[in-house]
């Protein structure tokens, strides 16, 4: 994609309240935190996952955001999820866009935002969208991009789940990672308020962003969040966020360390060793499960065992334990040796003689 990034430093720190509840609410947010603050953020139009909730505004909320503007000389920014919210906040001369994760799902809802940007040098930011699909969220910077925005970013705001975690929003790092990897020219902003859905999580969140190099932050901030009308308890306060941001390291991508490097490169030798040694071994473990495959055929056994599968999982588990691996990290590694197991023995079933 052809890009130009819209920060013009790193990181880029995004801050203001979940929704804009009046005028002197923004204002005196804004106020609160300008020296900590590169854009001010509010909602305008709030979309909620049920009805009778605050769902914003509406238009007359862009009009505050420019007296927040001329008063702070911040440039602002709020979110888009139609045609006709980009034209009222172009009307209105809103300096940043943002898609929501509920937008960001819906390809239809992107290309027609898209087309309605069409010819309009403006930033647009992309949240992640509310599952883990990768291609959906790089396939609407992709749509924005064919449409002639190039000052694009993304958003991770985290991932719905609906197991039991301490996260509102499950981060999924690899997510984002694999987002830097497959577009390295797309920056990446971290919205640690919606990742944690509580303030006490948020400082640490942000430092794991920053420590996995991401771009900025999206942090919800508000003058008084035990008011707020939506996303309360995930909302901080400005002395908080001032408190939050003098906490952050912000550390470098390499060192100039003489010592450092070598030892670094040191390291990293030792880790594409037995990293060799390990797709050698698992080489050679998918050569038996190709016999096992062939030998189930033979005798007309199914694929899948799935008291073996208990076995495994229990007994590798167990083993973990003695090297100090995280049963999470075994789980997840043998589940995936497991579903390439089944994937191998059924080509082999579906092979004629």
């Amino acid at each position: 994609m052809d890009i130009k990034t819209p920060f013009h430093k790193t990181p880029w720190m995004i801050a203001g309240p979940c929704s804009a509840e009046s005028q002197e609410q923004l204002l005196a947010t804004a106020k609160a935190i300008k020296s900590h603050t590169d854009l001010f953020r509010a909602g305008v139009w709030k979309p909620r996952t049920r009805p009778n909730s605050f769902e914003g505004i509406g238009e007359q909320a862009l009009e505050w955001l420019n007296v927040v503007k001329s008063e702070t000389e911040l440039q602002i920014a709020t979110e888009v999820a139609n045609v006709q919210h980009v034209e009222k906040c172009l009307r209105a001369d809103i300096d940043v866009l943002w898609l929501g994760a509920r937008t960001t799902v819906n390809p239809f809802y992107v290309q027609e935002i898209a087309e309605a940007l069409k010819g309009v040098d403006i930033p647009v930011l992309v949240k992640n969208p509310l599952h883990p699909e990768l291609s959906l969220w790089i396939g609407a910077l992709e749509r924005l991009n064919k449409a002639g925005i190039n000052q694009l970013a993304a958003i991770h705001r985290g991932f719905f789940t609906l197991e039991q975690s301490a996260f509102r929003n499950e981060p999924k790092w690899e997510i984002p990672i694999k987002l830097k990897r497959k577009c390295p020219e797309i920056p990446i902003i971290c919205d640690p308020s919606h990742i944690s859905g509580n303030t006490a999580m948020i400082q640490e969140v942000s430092q794991t962003a920053l420590d996995l190099n991401m771009d900025g932050l999206m942090i919800e901030t508000h003058i008084s969040p035990q008011i707020a009308l939506s996303d309360a308890e995930q909302q901080i306060t400005p002395e908080q966020l001032s408190t939050l941001i003098l906490s952050l390291v912000l550390r470098e991508t390499s060192a100039e360390d003489k010592n450092f490097n070598t030892q670094l490169k040191k390291l990293r030798t030792s880790i594409d060793d037995i990293d060799s040694k390990l797709l050698q071994v698992i080489g050679e473990r998918t050569k038996l499960v190709q016999e096992i495959g062939r030998f189930k055929k033979e005798k007309s056994v199914t694929i899948l065992q799935i008291e073996r599968w208990f076995e495994i999982l229990k007994t590798r588990q167990e083993m973990g334990v003695s090297y100090d691996l995280e049963n999470q990290m075994v789980s997840e590694l043998f589940e995936l040796i497991h579903k390439h197991s089944i994937l191998t023995q059924t080509e082999i079933m579906k092979k004629s003689e």
